[in-house]
């Protein structure tokens, strides 16, 4: 009994391997196809549950999918119901394991499919001047997932030999609802202890294909697999912000209420099923693990096709029963991650932070303008800008302590080297845009200054002031359009004309400020202060130049469209 309690163990343990490898190979080498397609998700409804289904698919992991949607969310990125529009497609597209388990796993001879893609990941892995490393470990994570499939199924003992092991489930089957919430209770708890629903659902069907289970048992399981899910999302946001609970809470309740109804029409559902897919004599075991995955299935497009129609009012309704904790901020930015989630993929963790950044990028955009707008301000005018730049300066330092630790946290989650080269430029990036937070708080003071002294320049020092500034805006707006994207040659060379062109014109407006000042008498506050807000003008275009030069040093082969952001905050 204890051999094979750990034969089933280690053979638990190379499938759940083989599918963080397999998982984490496709995350890596379809990073960019996955970012793209989270695109989609902001057009409508449809499209945000065909990028749940297509995503989780791809990446074979819906807990993935739903904490990404979760940091999203906090980050403002998304609303609740394009967040809730995904985690339903999320849900169809984690049935995609059961279908391989089902028809590779237990219709093929499992063998011939896990040995050859073990042997061909081999020279991807270790040949580095192919560059396909994570294809190689998407092949071996492959091969490792039906190797212990095989080993499962292999380590189960025939039930047929020794019928008195189930004995005792006889006491608790055919007892009606009492039996349907047991067993789905039973899948929650297993789900939550293992935390994948795949490898749950890889148990399940490997004990009713063996016969340890019926199939109405195994259907059970499969319900309480789906709510034993959501824990990994509910973890995420324990700490975000109250859409991003809402959007955790949402997913729970969906396969909550879908579990719900379906122990009302149980019994014909699973004749459904046994309709589509008759009896076939001496083929039991594929035939009730074919049944499993499309059980699963049909329940969860069932579900997503009855909740579709009632996104709105079912946001709504998640919004009234979560409510934001006494004291909190709804608008506080708070960058959420779990310690898990970093664990996943650094690929995912990078576009994360890309979009953190972006999003960073327009809150300092607004606090140059807002710092400008109070130097040239009137006096009446002067304060009330003053107090919008230096909210926006503080929120841009809490972005970068958020984001710094996100990424610090990434550095030492065994991430590739080339994602290490990756993390630490973004850790620059966040430091330059920091700078650049920390000139327009320089700036606000020298507006304090000119309203304190009564100081008013003229029209030329005025339009001198807007013009150098409007310069440096348009390297700002040049770097926030290819933040997440790389720089080319081309486009650093016409960082460095932004450059160029905004230490000449300080030159010159500098010059003839000195001038002035040659002649003393009262202009020499003036001229003084003139000078200072050039300065600090001029830092802000050096961080940026900073800035491109981190965009050029990133992998020149990647190309990447982040999703466009509001610039409200």
């Amino acid at each position: 009994m204890i051999d094979t309690f750990f034969q089933i163990g280690g053979s638990l343990g190379i499938f759940l391997y083989g599918m963080k490898l397999m998982s984490e190979g496709i995350q890596k080498s379809s990073g960019e196809r996955l970012k793209k397609a989270l695109n989609l998700m902001t057009v409508n409804r449809f499209t945000a549950v065909s990028t749940g289904l297509l995503v989780t698919a791809l990446i074979q992991s819906s807990s993935a999918t739903t904490v990404m949607v979760v940091g999203f969310v906090n980050a403002g990125l998304f609303s609740l119901t394009q967040a809730v529009g995904v985690i339903l497609g999320a849900n169809i597209g984690t049935t995609m394991t059961g279908w391989i388990v089902a028809v590779v796993g237990f219709q093929f001879d499992i063998s011939a499919v896990a040995m050859p893609a073990l042997a061909v990941s081999i020279p991807f892995l270790f040949v580095s001047k192919w560059g396909k490393q994570h294809f190689g470990e998407f092949l071996l994570g492959f091969g490792l997932l039906f190797l212990g499939l095989m080993l499962l199924k292999d380590s189960v003992p025939d039930i047929g030999d020794r019928p008195e092991m189930l004995e005792f489930l006889r006491h608790y089957t055919g007892k009606g609802l009492f039996s349907f919430l047991l067993f789905v209770l039973t899948g929650t708890i297993v789900t939550i202890l293992i935390q994948s629903s795949s490898a749950a659902m890889a148990i399940t069907l490997t004990m009713a294909y063996t016969g340890w289970i019926d199939f109405p048992t195994a259907a059970c399981l499969v319900l309480g697999e789906n709510i034993g899910t959501t824990i990994t999302a509910y973890l995420a946001s324990l700490n975000a912000n109250v859409n991003a609970r809402r959007a955790a809470r949402a997913h729970t309740l969906f396969n909550l209420i879908g579990v719900l109804w379906m122990a009302l029409l149980f019994r014909p559902f699973l004749d459904l099923v046994r309709l589509i897919i008759p009896e076939t004599p001496g083929n039991e075991g594929v035939i009730i693990a074919t049944r499993l995955a499309l059980f699963h299935s049909l329940f969860n497009i069932t579900n997503t096709i009855f909740f579709l129609p009632f996104l709105r009012p079912f946001t709504r309704l998640v919004t009234f029963l979560v409510k934001a904790r006494p004291g909190e901020d709804t608008e506080r930015y708070r960058f959420a991650y779990s310690e898990q989630g970093i664990r996943q993929s650094p690929e995912v963790n990078i576009f994360k932070a890309e979009i953190e950044l972006k999003k960073m990028a327009i809150v300092k955009e607004e606090a140059f303008l807002r710092s400008i707008q109070a130097i040239l301000a009137e006096p009446r005018e002067v304060r009330g800008h003053i107090e919008a730049a230096m909210s926006r300066v503080s929120l841009v330092g809490v972005m970068h302590e958020e984001i710094s630790r996100f990424l610090v946290h990434c550095s030492r989650a065994n991430a590739p080297r080339k994602s290490l080269e990756r993390i630490n430029l973004l850790i620059r990036i966040s430091n330059e845009i920091d700078n650049i937070g920390e000139s327009c708080r320089k700036l606000t003071i020298c507006a304090h200054r000119k309203a304190e002294d009564d100081i008013d320049f003229d029209s030329a020092g005025n339009e001198q002031i807007r013009s150098y500034a409007e310069l440096v805006k348009k390297f700002l707006d040049f770097n926030h359009q290819h933040l997440g994207k790389v720089l080319s040659a081309r486009e650093l060379r016409e960082a460095e004309k932004f450059e160029d062109a905004i230490d000449e014109s300080r030159d010159l407006m500098r010059g003839a400020a000195q001038n002035r000042l040659s002649s003393g008498g009262p202009q020499v506050k003036i001229e003084i202060l003139f000078i200072d807000i050039l300065r600090h003008i001029e830092h802000v275009g050096d961080h940026s130049y900073e800035i491109a030069r981190c965009l050029y040093r990133m992998n020149a082969r990647r190309e990447t469209v982040l999703p466009a952001l509001s610039p409200e905050i």
